[in-house]
């Protein structure tokens, strides 16, 4: 309910207090000392609680304007209740005052003509109210339609967004399926030959093999999200096959990465999301170390927690010249996910050259009951 400033409503209550008890000394013979003024300080004073109680407001108005002619608090009464689509109750209390008016007949009697026509003054008040309430809800009105067209323009820019990222989405598995069919097929065909290569090799041939294998499942699983009709495509992503980090460092040594690596902590005591970021912010860490810094030596620590899962890897300066790569946006992806759990992300030189790249993801007390319940016993 929308009301008046205080400074208008008390402008209000102070004009209708003085134009009454102006009325009531005309009854009273020009004195203030008498019931009249005292009727018109009570009606006056009571327009100021219309809001909370409006049937007795109006009932007060009525008492005064029928049995002493102040027809100023009614005037009131009958805009407020007339623009909040109370008419009847206006109607009733018109006709109210008027019959009592015309039973008690007053020194200020309502029939009696007057310069400004107080009885007019009544349907004019109705009227004005009427038209005040209907103005109202058209602006409500107006207001409601700006806001759904707002919410459906943000629902179709957003359904746009989605159906372009599911676009280029579709593309982009189109394009790295096939380019990864191709490796996963070519080193295929040479691992059957693998007894004829040297057995580092044939390990680097099975390492390429699993990991083309491995990114076309990955590519699958999202594309077959995008595309189900029934996926809950504005709620979260659908989560990737968990993964360890003692798989990806085997992996990255494999491939001729030299790692020493600190783990503490059970990683099956944290939450599945701690553990996959973690996976990621040591797979992005050990890629950007092989693409900037190759051939040194990188320091993995991982701290499980409690209270904080805690990742910190650092690469020395290189000690060859890299092979020049344009720079992707993975920390910035990476930040992204560890704000998302309540963490943050630092990377930047530490001293020498080196780069280092460190997280903290809190543990929360879901995550803790949760973990707690499923962990397997120690």
């Amino acid at each position: 309910m929308i009301r008046w400033p205080w400074w208008a409503e008390t402008l209000l209550v102070g004009v209708v207090c003085a134009l009454s008890v102006q009325d009531a000394t005309a009854v009273a013979d020009g004195t203030y000392a008498g019931v009249p003024v005292a009727v018109a300080l009570v009606s006056g004073l009571s327009v100021a609680l219309r809001y909370r109680w409006p049937v007795a407001v109006t009932a007060v108005a009525v008492a005064a304007a029928g049995g002493w002619g102040l027809v100023l608090p009614l005037l009131v009464a009958l805009f407020h209740l007339s623009a909040r689509g109370r008419v009847k109750e206006a109607a009733g209390a018109v006709v109210a005052a008027l019959a009592l008016n015309t039973v008690v007949e007053p020194v200020l009697n309502l029939w009696a003509p007057r310069a400004y026509g107080p009885s007019l003054l009544l349907l004019l008040a109705v009227a004005l109210g009427l038209w005040a309430g209907g103005r109202r809800r058209l602006v409500e009105s107006l207001a409601t339609q700006v806001e759904q067209l707002r919410t459906e323009r943000e629902l179709r820019e957003q359904a746009a967004r989605l159906a372009e990222r599911a676009t280029i989405a579709a593309e982009m598995h189109d394009v790295l399926a096939h380019r990864l069919s191709l490796i996963a097929l070519h080193a295929g065909v040479l691992a059957t030959r693998k007894v004829s290569l040297p057995a580092r090799v044939a390990e680097r041939l099975d390492l390429l093999r699993t990991t083309s294998t491995d990114a076309l499942a990955d590519l699958r699983d999202v594309l077959g999200a995008l595309r189900d009709p029934d996926a809950d495509v504005v709620g979260a992503p659908p989560a990737p096959a968990l993964r360890e980090v003692d798989e990806l460092i085997e992996q990255a040594r494999h491939a001729g990465q030299s790692i020493e690596v600190t783990v503490t902590g059970r990683a099956g005591r944290v939450a599945a999301a701690h553990r996959l970021a973690v996976y990621r912010l040591v797979q992005e860490a050990l890629t950007n170390a092989r693409k900037h810094a190759p051939g040194t030596a990188v320091s993995v620590r991982v701290n499980y927690g409690p209270p904080a899962t805690i990742v910190e890897v650092i690469n020395p300066a290189a000690t060859r010249p890299a092979t020049v790569t344009p720079s992707g946006f993975g920390l910035i992806g990476l930040r992204e996910r560890v704000e998302a759990l309540g963490g943050h992300l630092n990377a930047g030189p530490s001293g020498g050259g080196a780069w280092r790249l460190a997280a903290r993801i809190p543990h929360t007390p879901t995550d803790t009951i949760r973990t707690h319940r499923t962990a397997p016993p120690a």
